[in-house]
Order: C-alpha cells, then structure tokens, then sequence
C-alpha cells in the first residue's frame, strides 16, 4: 500500500480508543459490538471474556469487520476508516503482556482495575486486509478502499515480536506517533 495510505490509516488509529468490531455468529447472524482497542501500526488488540460471544465467534469464523470514527459537527470533516481482517486469539504470553502494556497507556483509567487473569480474558488480535478509509474533507462520501499486504503488517508483526518475547511489565511501550 502506498505510504501516505499507512500512514493515514496508522494516524486514524492512533486518534481513537473505540472501536465497533462486528463479528459471526455460529447461526450466521452478524454480532456487532463496542469495545476499547489498542493499535501497534496496523495490528489491532482488544481484551474480551475468554468465555463471551465475541471471542465464541472469532474462534467459529475469523472474519471480522471493524469501524472507527467519531462524532463530527461538521459533515465534511468526517473522517475514519471500516477494514475487513482476519482475528485471532492470541495465547502468548509475551504478545499479551506487551497488549496489555499499551492498553494501559491508551486508556490509564484501566489501571485501577485488576489485572486480567488469563483463563478468564483473552486478547484478540486484528489483521486487517482491506481498509475502506473515510474522508469527506475531499468531497461528501469520499473513500478510499485500500488492500493490506502482508509485507505491509510483515513491517509492524516482525518489528514487534522481539518485545512480545522479552517485554517487561516495569518497561510500557509507547504508542506510536
């Protein structure tokens, strides 16, 4: 992809801490829901109830979409991106802690919170393939449908998987700019 794409679509991304993920029921009705995520790049990380439907689903049919914008006063500046990717629950520990790392950076109030406990929350890893992004400040409906190669996340998976290994809850990552 382009990198002006990237890196309007990382910027989205970083600007936001809610997002809608839709998944599949086992019965094939769509489940839409609002949840907090994280993002490293392109790969986008949430926490949900090892036990619940969305992660029931995930483990049922990968396939999710997923939106992200906020409430804009002015309809040409709305801004914001719906992807099409693949999720996965991730079960490694390294991957988890560094996900949970930047949870507490992006959304501090969760601190206060208990610690998850693994066999009761799971995090679910996002790898978006298609990007639809939103913006009318280039003319009202104006998208932009942009494919993710795996070269494109290969850059953010392989640059990061150092730290899910050796990644120290006393060292959070920073989000990036």
């Amino acid at each position: 992809m382009k990198r002006t794409f990237r890196d309007l679509i990382v910027k989205l991304l970083n600007e936001h801490r809610i997002m809608t993920l839709a998944t599949l029921r086992a019965d094939g009705w769509p489940q839409a829901t609002t949840v907090g995520y994280v993002n490293d790049g392109l790969v986008l990380y949430l926490f949900a109830d090892r036990d619940g439907q969305k992660v029931r689903n995930v483990l049922h049919d990968d396939r999710v979409s997923v939106a992200i914008a906020k409430d804009y006063r002015r309809p040409l500046d709305i801004k914001g991106l719906s992807l099409a990717g693949r999720a996965i629950v991730v079960d490694d520990p390294g991957e988890v802690e560094h996900a949970h790392a930047l949870m507490l950076v992006r959304h501090p109030e969760q601190r206060v919170l208990p610690r998850p406990k693994p066999e009761e929350v799971a995090l679910v890893r996002v790898m978006p393939e298609l990007v639809s992004v939103v913006n009318y400040a280039q003319g009202y409906g104006h998208s932009d449908l942009v494919q993710v190669s795996e070269n494109d996340l290969a850059e953010f998976v392989e640059s990061r998987r150092h730290h899910w290994a050796g990644h120290s809850h006393s060292d959070p990552p920073q989000l990036p700019d």
